[in-house]
């Protein structure tokens, strides 16, 4: 069973955890430079130019350097009008390293070490392997974690949408439009991003008209983690399901 099929068949409040990652992979050079809405330098149009530009730079800064990152997190996955939230706390390294922690409303597990992907339900005894084929595979990294983070190159279109969410007091939003081969993956991403250029929220609308959305808390940077958090062995008795195959 493919990903996509996974996800229809009742794994999408799991797998766009892992798909989130295809919103913000470094595409391939071939595609030209992303429009900014980079405004004449005139009047109060220059100003929100710049605070626009000082804004995307100010988030690439932020996570260009990051070594590792550990949060919790909410999400919200939303289809025909009903949501789905579960939560939980996730942790990240360079490398494509990544632990989602499911613990509510059930405990679920996605781990991968960077070449491969593990998804595990422990109500089910079910284990979903896959296998990481390279840094632009659309389910890793994370995005908080790629060594070259830069939201230039990661949409094709980027914009302040300030009303599109309920947003914390002093916190902008951002709205950013896929790039050419990312359209059927996902319409359009909206980031609430703080003062201190910290990606509070992300939106994610999908072609199919479903929505995810992720909340983080807590976000601790470059902190120290156990390289055993990013392994995983299946435990006796799980059924083993081999996506590669």
């Amino acid at each position: 069973m493919n990903l996509n099929r996974a996800m229809k068949a009742g794994h999408r409040v799991v797998a766009p955890a892992i798909l989130i990652g295809a919103l913000m992979l470094l595409v391939p050079s071939v595609f030209p430079s992303p429009s900014v809405d980079r405004a004449p330098a005139t009047g109060e149009t220059s100003g929100a130019a710049l605070s626009l530009n000082r804004t995307v730079d100010g988030i690439d800064a932020r996570y260009r350097g990051l070594r590792t990152l550990r949060a919790e997190f909410t999400q919200t996955y939303t289809w025909g009008g009903t949501p789905r939230v579960e939560s939980g706390s996730a942790s990240f390294a360079r490398g494509g390293l990544m632990r989602w922690t499911y613990t509510d409303p059930k405990d679920k597990l996605v781990v991968s070490d960077g070449k491969t992907l593990w998804l595990y339900i422990p109500d089910d005894k079910q284990v979903t392997r896959s296998t990481v084929k390279s840094n632009e595979d659309p389910r890793v990294p994370f995005p908080f974690v790629l060594e070259r983070f830069d939201l230039h190159k990661l949409f094709s279109k980027i914009q302040f949408d300030d009303q599109a969410l309920k947003a914390d007091p002093g916190d902008r939003v951002l709205r950013g439009s896929p790039r050419r081969g990312l359209r059927e993956e996902y319409s359009e991403v909206l980031m609430e991003v703080t003062p201190q250029f910290d990606i509070r929220r992300l939106v994610v609308f999908y072609p199919d008209h479903s929505v995810m959305e992720f909340k983080f808390d807590h976000l601790e940077r470059n902190v120290a983690l156990s390289p055993s958090l990013f392994q995983f062995t299946p435990p006796q008795g799980s059924e083993v399901i081999d996506e590669n195959q």
